[in-house]
């Protein structure tokens, strides 16, 4: 385990300025020929507006960033998405949309008639899109977890648009963490108001792009609609999983306090994060449906301990059990508890010392039975020879799983998983690629063999990966021949930012390339070839 006694990973946490023109990267090594494309990815770039703080790491306005690789050059460029959330900001000098962990106070310029009327116009949730960039149809879109996602031109990170899903889906936002099939359709999930005013979670689809170029958000639907396991408190949703023939929904015990939530709006000063709770006493439930035709499988009843979960691996169907491989964290107390920036920028004995209070990061594989017996009743029904994950049915009809770890070690998470997608997503697979966090600061980037447990590191001193992202070798045959892309942030050096491309097989550095400037964190993105 690598110590970081400088606590040169607070570089990555400050606010930079955007871009006027690609700069050109100083590169060192061979980057492969076929490697022509851009990196795409989002984080928060600004920490602060005017004098008022950001208080959460998912708080910070939205920044864009681009390396673009062409006939062995590369040039790095960053935007700040235009979001009405930013511009207003902008403009007034001070934070006008409430974030994730930071409260926007009313104008105090104004007087008590105006506020009042401001209050009545109802809840104004933020379009702050600093999670992920993914495509649907032709198009580009920058992503958060609410019902706002914004258009962008992938080449000039210049904002087009801004989008509200309700128009087009009911849902109350979706994840940044879609699914895509082969032939463009997206998949995504959220929480939305069911039957008899309860909450519920629809599962919907965004058609492909479209012949005759209208746009297929306009076509897009409600696939199927699974129950919540509480009225009022749907659980945080960040991810899911799907096979060629399922859907997996894992409902975690960190809840979204509902009537919290529309009151806290009346309350000045409360934020999303003041809206969460914990449930101790329903664990974990896994729910299945049916892809096509779509159906809630309302008999299989999954249940196991509580654990924060964000990010699914992988997914896949073999011989009538579906296994689900996750990033867990043990335990009801939500991690994001632990991510306000006052704790990821302190001095590494008290980030190390705060690590040792939250949930602990365990990659686990769970294997749902699909073919299930009255009579087999407080038995293993998990026959597959190859994991030890089991599945004990009870007298109650509930199935009580137990999962196979993959990865463990202390403080020491495995996260931002990545898999060869358009290959694997949905079959049996060998390998995943992640983020190694080290008591929450990213350190070195991991490939983990999820059949051998084998893992394969990549680190050096000072330096601070981010998400790695797997990018195939045209014509491939292998599923791990191809490189892995990270943007890589090394403070003291003269060029303390770097674009890493490793040999996605052995994780040896293969190239670099270094631009004269600080890139904050980034949390998701995309290769766009």
């Amino acid at each position: 385990i690598v110590e970081h006694p400088a606590a040169g990973y607070r570089k990555i946490f400050e606010t930079v300025e955007e871009l006027n023109e690609p700069i050109p990267a100083k590169i060192s090594g061979v980057i492969p020929s076929w490697l022509g494309g851009s990196l795409l990815r989002m984080g928060p770039g600004l920490f602060e507006v005017g004098d008022e703080p950001f208080y959460h790491l998912f708080d910070g306005q939205a920044l864009m960033h681009k390396f673009d690789l062409k006939d062995g050059q590369v040039t790095y460029y960053r935007k700040y998405i235009k979001t009405d959330t930013y511009v207003r900001a902008m403009t007034e000098n001070r934070i006008v949309v409430t974030e994730f962990g930071t409260a926007a106070y009313p104008d105090p310029c104004k007087n008590i008639f105006s506020r009042f009327f401001t209050y009545f116009r109802g809840i104004e949730v933020t379009d702050n899109c600093i999670v992920n960039v993914y495509p649907i149809g032709e198009d580009f879109y920058a992503v958060t977890e609410t019902n706002y996602i914004t258009k962008v031109d992938p080449d000039s990170l210049e904002t087009l648009k801004r989008v509200d899903l309700c128009k087009y889906l009911s849902v109350n936002g979706v994840t940044a963490h879609p699914h895509i099939d082969a032939d463009g359709a997206v998949y995504n999930i959220g929480n939305c108001f069911g039957k008899s005013m309860s909450l519920a979670y629809n599962i919907v689809k965004i058609p492909p792009a479209q012949k005759d170029n209208s746009d297929p958000l306009e076509k897009s639907q409600v696939v199927v609609q699974l129950p919540s396991s509480e009225r009022l408190k749907p659980s945080y949703v960040h991810s899911f999983g799907m096979t060629d023939n399922y859907f997996v929904f894992v409902e975690q015990p960190v809840k979204i306090n509902l009537l919290k939530f529309l009151s806290a709006w009346s309350v000045r000063g409360a934020t999303y994060m003041d809206c969460f709770e914990s449930n101790d006493s329903m664990g974990t439930w896994f729910h299945l449906a049916t892809k096509d035709p779509a159906d809630y499988l309302s008999s299989h009843k999954f249940r196991t301990s509580a654990f924060n979960l964000f990010h699914h691996i992988n997914t896949y169907e073999e011989q009538g059990f579906i296994v689900v491989d996750l990033c867990t964290w043990k335990g009801h107390d939500f991690v994001y508890n632990y991510l306000y920036l006052a704790n990821i920028r302190e001095e590494w004995e008290e980030v190390k010392k705060a690590a040792m209070r939250a949930p602990q990061p365990e990659v686990r594989r769970y294997v749902l039975p699909l073919d299930i017996h009255r009579e087999d009743q407080g038995k293993n029904l998990v026959s597959l020879p190859y994991t030890t994950a089991t599945a004990v049915l009870h007298s109650d009809g509930t199935i009580w799983l137990e999962p196979e770890v993959l990865f463990s070690g202390p403080r020491q998470a495995f996260e931002f998983p990545q898999i060869n997608y358009s290959l694997c997503r949905g079959k049996k697979y060998s390998f995943a690629y992640g983020l190694g966090l080290n008591h929450f600061i990213p350190d070195r980037i991991v490939k983990l063999n999820v059949q051998t447990k084998q893992t394969w590191v990549w680190q050096e001193e000072e330096c601070y990966p981010s998400e790695p992202l797997f990018v195939p070798t045209p014509g491939a045959t292998e599923e791990d021949d191809g490189v892995l892309l990270s943007i890589v942030v090394k403070p003291g050096a003269e060029r303390p930012g770097f674009l890493l491309v490793l040999d996605a097989t052995t994780l040896t550095e293969l190239a670099r390339a270094e631009v004269n400037t600080i890139i904050p964190v980034t949390l998701h993105g995309m290769y766009k070839p």
